[in-house]
C-alpha cells in the first residue's frame, strides 16, 4: 500500500514565508497597500501556531506554554498594527509571551543554570538600552525595563538549555531554541530604534524578519511526532 504524501508538512512552511513576505510588503508600503498587513501579519504568526500545535505532544507541558507564548504574541501582533494606539498594550502582550516561554524553557533546565549567558544577554541588553533610554518617554520606561528585563532573561535561558544539550540527542533543537532566543532580541533591538531613536531603514523587513525567524525556532523546540506505529 502507497505512503500518503507528506504535502501538509511542505505546504505549512510555504504558506507561512508566503504570509509573512505579504506582511512585510504591506506593512513597509513599498508593493502592497499597508490594510493588506490586517491580515497577512496576524495570519502569519496564526500558521506558526498551526506549525507548533503538530509538535510537543510527547512534551505537553511544555507544548501548552509555548502555544501560549505564540497566543499572547498574537494579541501583541495585533495590538501593533497600531504602532502608537497600540504599543503599551503590544508591549503587555509580549511581556506575557516572553513569561510563558521563559516558563516552559525553566521546566527543561534551572533558571541561570549557565549563569554566563544571563552574564552576557545583560551586557547586551543593558547596552542597547542605554543607547535608546534618552527616547523612551517616562511614562514608558518602567514597562520598557520590566519587558527588557523578561526578553534578555528568556532569551538568556534559551542559550541555557542549549549549553547543557551539547552532545545529546536535543542538541540540535536546543540549537534552535538559542538562535530563537537571540533573534528576538534582535527583532525587540531593531523595533525599538526604530521607536525611540529615529526611522530604522526598511525597519519592518529587519523587525518582522528576525521576529517570525524566532518565533519558527522557538516552535521547533518542540519534538516531532514520532511515526505511526504500523503492523506487518
Amino acid at each position: 500500500m502507497p505512503k500518503p504524501a507528506r504535502i501538509p508538512s511542505i505546504l505549512l512552511p510555504l504558506l507561512t514565508l508566503l504570509s509573512a513576505t505579504i506582511a512585510i510588503l504591506a506593512q513597509s508600503g513599498l508593493v502592497l497597500p499597508r490594510e493588506v498587513a490586517f491580515v497577512a501579519k496576524p495570519l502569519t504568526t496564526l500558521l506558526i501556531m498551526a506549525y507548533a500545535w503538530q509538535r510537543g505532544h510527547a512534551t505537553p507541558l511544555l507544548r501548552y506554554w509555548v502555544l501560549a507564548g505564540l497566543a499572547f504574541s498574537l494579541v501583541g501582533d495585533v495590538a501593533l498594527l497600531w504602532p502608537k494606539e497600540g504599543f503599551l498594550i503590544g508591549l503587555v502582550a509580549f511581556l506575557f509571551a516572553h513569561l510563558c516561554y521563559l516558563w516552559a524553557f525553566t521546566r527543561v533546565q534551572p533558571l541561570a543554570a549557565w549563569p554566563w549567558s544571563f552574564v552576557g544577554y545583560g551586557v547586551l541588553a543593558g547596552g542597547i538600552l542605554s543607547q535608546l533610554w534618552p527616547g523612551v518617554p517616562e511614562t514608558l520606561r518602567l514597562p520598557v525595563v520590566a519587558y527588557v528585563i523578561c526578553l534578555s532573561a528568556m532569551g538568556a535561558q534559551t542559550s541555557v538549555i542549549a549549553w547543557r544539550a551539547r552532545g545529546t540527542v536535543q542538541a540540535r533543537r536546543a540549537t534552535l531554541l538559542a538562535l530563537g532566543g537571540l533573534l528576538f532580541v534582535i527583532s525587540d533591538a531593531c523595533l525599538a530604534t526604530n521607536k525611540f531613536a529615529g526611522p530604522l531603514p526598511l525597519a519592518s523587513l529587519w523587525v518582522l524578519t528576525t521576529y517570525w525567524s524566532a518565533q519558527w525556532c522557538i516552535a521547533s523546540w518542540l519534538a516531532r511526532p514520532g511515526p505511526p506505529l504500523t503492523s506487518l
